[in-house]
């Protein structure tokens, strides 16, 4: 089995997000998820995804489905709907994630070619937490919906205690929570503890640190100590920092475990069967050699997940993957992990229309 773990889907506008969320809201003003300070050098989404004129680039399923399951192979899709950012007005950003989970389930999940193959990520707001839980609720029994999505650039480390009532609806809907880098310019704080950065490539090549913060907070809060059940795909790559950070972590906290008598075990112990990642385009250390070895350090062999993050300029393909991993590593990461997570038994078919 093949499952391509992230595949990013987008209204086909903003007058069709507009239309979709409804007054009170729809005459209010918000960025596009294609406003930011920064862009890529050239083209944000990959040649082929968009024609002038045509709908946003990720919005229409049919092309989607032909691009990353009919051209490739691939059995399943997980779709993380990208949205427009943080908003100061949390009553908005939810209304708005609101809409996009429901585009998702009409557009996507129960209609059109490839609705078998297309599986979704429940778009939830981490600053409106009875509104988040409201929606995990109300999506939990739809089987087509497999994962809770939240932005990487929250308001605080995910590891704060007013964040446990999301951590404890998503292990009663038995979900895993993917938190992912938010396209759309709104309030977030900088992404680095000196500043914003200038340039793109300067954000880029830090951004992953952002994912440290969130894991190694989790850990010392005793996240998943107090939620055993909890899974967490960091689904923007960053798997490559893991084993550093998370040697420092298990070095620096040796001795001081007693500080924290919420997490008492090592830190990398919290890992296997909690944490989980999406293949970035700049994460392994390419095609050499030790790529393999380099995938059994910390267990990532069983937490790294393909994910082409189409239709985005970094767009990921099968043929970047390392040739030196071995069969059984390629597998993992192909679908055999995703499979386990989100719990997918057999392969899919397409239906026709």
């Amino acid at each position: 089995m093949k499952i391509d773990a992230s595949v990013h889907a987008f209204f086909e506008s903003d007058a069709d997000l507009r239309e979709y969320v409804g007054e009170p809201w729809a005459s209010r003003g918000f960025p596009t998820p294609d406003v930011s300070f920064m862009g890529p050098l050239g083209r944000r989404y990959a040649p082929g995804t968009w024609e002038p004129g045509a709908p946003h680039p990720g919005s229409r399923p049919d092309r989607v489905g032909e691009a990353v399951l009919r051209d490739t192979g691939f059995d399943y899709a997980i779709l993380h709907p990208m949205t427009v950012g943080v908003l100061p007005d949390w009553h908005l950003e939810s209304a708005i994630l609101e809409a996009t989970n429901r585009m998702l389930a009409e557009r996507w999940l129960h209609s059109g070619t490839y609705q078998d193959q297309f599986l979704g990520t429940i778009r939830v707001n981490p600053n409106d937490l009875d509104a988040a839980v409201r929606e995990i609720h109300r999506w939990k029994e739809d089987a087509k919906f497999v994962q809770i999505g939240i932005p990487m650039q929250s308001q605080a480390p995910y590891g704060r205690p007013h964040y446990k009532p999301l951590w404890r609806a998503a292990c009663e809907a038995g979900l895993p929570v993917a938190i992912h880098w938010e396209m759309g310019q709104g309030i977030t704080h900088p992404p680095t503890p000196s500043g914003v950065a200038r340039t793109y490539q300067q954000m880029l090549g830090f951004q992953p640190l952002t994912f440290v913060y969130h894991l190694m907070n989790m850990i010392a809060e005793g996240v998943f100590e107090e939620f055993p059940e909890l899974h967490i795909v960091f689904a923007d790559g960053a798997a490559d920092l893991l084993t550093p950070m998370i040697w420092r972590m298990d070095t620096f906290g040796r001795p001081h475990l007693e500080q924290t008598p919420w997490a008492p075990r090592m830190p990398s112990d919290y890992l296997p069967g909690h944490v989980h990642f999406v293949n970035g385009a700049l994460d392994t250390p390419g095609d050499v050699e030790f790529a393999s070895e380099w995938l059994r350090m910390t267990g990532k062999e069983d937490m790294l997940m393909f994910g082409s993050s189409y239709p985005d300029w970094q767009l990921s393909g099968v043929t970047h993957l390392p040739s030196a991993w071995t069969d059984d590593q390629r597998a993992k990461v192909l679908g055999g992990n995703a499979a386990q997570l989100y719990r997918l038994p057999q392969a899919a078919t397409v239906q026709t229309v």
